[in-house]
């Protein structure tokens, strides 16, 4: 029966989870991996909570309505792209696969995918529960950079397949940068990067309330939020870009309107510098974090010179971006521009140490 049925795909990401049937071409759902339960037990009891009396059994709601529910506890299961509470988790998926897709487990392989440097622990318990809670005839468990790579495929002509490439991976809690050779991606050389749609979010609010313009403070990260998701771009130079605002405000300003969600009142505020200074914390993190000062394209050079020589040109040639902080307009260009300059000026350097003797093959950076 599981062989004629579709596969079914679930992605469990920080802040949003996606998920389907194989051979669509987009999710069928896409909702936040929240849970909302109601306790009576403390937060941290997990023994009351095993025992089933810190939340009924069948009394939660996952997603939006888990959002929406304010005599309830929001939990978030996920905690920079790794599973922090797998009696939740359970949960999660229990409602994923009963309410929203509306599948029956024993009939349908399963597809889930993981973030990379996983522990061979949480994948052991991810398939614990999937085969002794939910009863699945088959599981594959897939690295998120790899499935990125295969996806690329799409938008490229058929004879570019490969999966060898650089992944960019940004979702809402955490940033990875995945080198990925033949299929196979290299541990080793990952690195993590501190900075994430979140801080970004978090970024925005700050810059809004030095203004000190009327939102309402309990709205003040959702307004952050709803303001990077529609107004946000990357900008070539900050600096010209700054002169183009105060030159010309009317033009560049944008208006966002909303309703205080208790009084009802009506607020509306202007959108200025902060729809290219958010995302710009990926190129100068130095912005929003004293500690972290490496911009993302110096990451990505560093991660491929950390590979063996022999797949560099390929990692260069595909640098593949995924999750939903890496879709802001123009982030592609500006990242390819400034990778590619760090690469030419290293073949300069090694061109001038040869005294002009040797000239390098030039890379190509896509």
């Amino acid at each position: 029966m599981a062989g004629r049925l579709p596969a079914v795909v679930i992605d469990n990401g920080t802040g949003y989870t996606k998920m389907g049937y194989a051979g669509n071409t987009e999710p069928q759902f896409i909702i936040p991996s929240c849970i909302a339960v109601k306790e009576s037990a403390s937060v941290n009891d997990q023994s009351m909570r095993r025992l089933g009396k810190g939340m009924d059994d069948l009394d939660f709601y996952i997603g939006d309505e888990a959002l929406n529910q304010p005599s309830y506890a929001v939990k978030w299961p996920i905690r920079h792209g790794i599973v922090d509470d797998w009696d939740f988790m359970e949960r999660f998926w229990e409602q994923a696969i009963f309410k929203y897709l509306r599948s029956e487990p024993e009939d349908h392989y399963f597809l889930l995918t993981e973030p990379p440097l996983n522990t061979p622990e949480n994948r052991e318990y991810t398939a614990e529960i999937m085969f002794e809670s939910f009863n699945v005839p088959g599981l594959y468990i897939a690295v998120q950079a790899v499935l990125a790579l295969a996806a690329s495929w799409t938008s490229r002509q058929v004879g570019e397949r490969t999966l060898t490439g650089t992944v960019i991976d940004s979702g809402d809690g955490v940033t990875h940068v995945i080198p990925v050779a033949e299929g196979y991606v290299i541990g080793s050389c990952i690195k993590h990067i501190p900075i994430a749609g979140r801080d970004i979010t978090y970024f925005i609010q700050q810059l809004l309330r030095e203004r000190e313009v009327g939102i309402p403070p309990e709205q003040s990260l959702e307004t952050a939020k709803a303001i990077k998701e529609k107004f946000c771009y990357v900008c070539p130079d900050i600096a010209k870009e700054i002169a183009k605002y105060d030159a010309e405000p009317s033009k560049w300003l944008k208006r966002f309107e909303s309703s205080n969600s208790i009084t009802r009142q009506e607020f509306a505020i202007d959108v200025g510098y902060e729809r290219f200074l958010g995302p710009e914390i990926f190129f100068h993190p130095e912005f929003s974090n004293p500690d972290f000062t490496l911009p993302i394209s110096d990451v990505v050079d560093e991660v491929i010179q950390n590979c063996p020589i022999d797949v560099r040109r390929g990692l260069y040639k595909n640098i593949v971006l995924s999750g939903g902080s890496t879709m802001f307009k123009d982030f592609g260009k500006k990242l390819q521009r400034d990778v590619k300059r760090t690469v030419g000026a290293r073949l300069k350097v090694s061109e001038e140490l040869s005294g002009g003797r040797i000239k390098p093959k030039p890379i190509d950076v896509m």
